[in-house]
């Protein structure tokens, strides 16, 4: 897939993405989470107090799948370093467009005030290198 068909494939409805993360004692976790994208770069939020922001505090390299399980299946993995920040100003617009795209918009503005609070962590991933798979089948 060229960039802006990877792009695309991301945004593409309510697909979820599974973040993996490794553990302190270096057990790998994944996770799915629900995103946006702002740019290139891949945001969700999470409680500051999560295996997964305890592990992208220590070790900020991450991975993303995000796949479509329909013939002829496609995927997208992303690999990047995630930027953790606590502002709620920057937070809010992100988190209310993420209920946006997985809950409608007539509960955007509930889901964004709801985890654009304090304890939560807005979480930026910027790609560094990116593996597609339009047609696994082919």
């Amino acid at each position: 897939m060229t960039q802006s068909e990877w792009l695309a494939f991301l945004q593409h409805g309510t697909r979820t993405a599974k973040l993996a993360t490794v553990r302190k004692d270096g057990r790998p976790h994944v996770v799915p989470i629900w995103f946006v994208l702002d740019g290139a770069d891949i945001v969700f939020t999470t409680g500051a107090g999560s295996v997964k922001a305890s592990a992208m505090r220590r070790d900020e390299r991450v991975s993303l799948c995000v796949d479509d399980e329909r013939p002829p299946y496609a995927f997208v993995v992303v690999e990047g370093r995630a930027r953790l920040s606590d502002d709620l100003e920057a937070m809010l617009p992100l988190a209310t467009a993420i209920g946006r795209r997985y809950m409608g918009s007539e509960r955007a503005d509930e889901f964004g005030r709801r985890n654009a609070v304090p304890g939560e962590l807005l979480v930026r991933v910027s790609p560094t290198r990116v593996l597609t798979d339009a047609d696994v089948t082919g």
